[in-house]
């Protein structure tokens, strides 16, 4: 079910409840890159968001859930959004999210905002198609929705939004030897 909560469109993860919360005010700008419609320069744009990833820092797993993310998503942007048309904008920013000790999600971690210039987003539309179907194509959203704890759409001043964001896990107390 696609909700909408503070102008921002919710998809949520299968049998989880997320609570919505924007960018905190510390949030730390890791980088904004800001590029043009076009399939050759994804590389360039999942090699910088792994560093930005290693910067926070994530387990290499979760890192390249996170990279498959962002790459899907700009994938759809410029095949759905743009119709395959290069040379149009397409904003990226990484925010490092501090360690909240009031969130329930202690640990900090990265939110990753997209903004295209694109039609606005049919939420509609917004499904994955059924994982029954063994075919290529329409499996971008479970993934970004598989791998992230939120993702969120939403359409301001004439541009499409879409938030994600992943936490960090919080650290676990070193275990000590038992024993002697």
């Amino acid at each position: 079910m696609v909700t909408e909560i503070h102008g921002w469109v919710r998809v949520p993860k299968p049998l989880q409840k997320l609570k919505g919360k924007g960018t905190p005010p510390r949030a730390e700008l890791l980088l904004r890159l800001s590029l043009q419609s076009n399939p050759e320069a994804l590389c360039l744009v999942r090699a910088t968001v792994q560093r930005a990833t290693e910067v926070v820092p994530f387990p290499e797993a979760q890192s390249r859930a996170i990279v498959r993310s962002v790459d899907e998503a700009l994938a759809n942007i410029i095949r759905h959004a743009y119709k395959s048309q290069r040379g149009l904008p397409i904003e990226v920013s990484c925010w490092r999210l501090p360690p909240d000790p009031l969130s329930r999600k202690p640990g900090g971690g990265l939110e990753i905002l997209l903004s295209d210039s694109g039609p606005p987003v049919d939420l509609a539309k917004l499904r994955g198609r059924s994982l029954e179907e063994i075919r290529p194509g329409g499996l971008g959203l479970h993934f970004m929705k598989q791998s992230m704890d939120v993702v969120e759409f939403r359409r301001k001043n004439g541009k499409n939004l879409l938030r994600m964001v992943k936490y960090l896990a919080p650290s676990k107390p070193e275990e000590k030897p038992q024993g002697d």
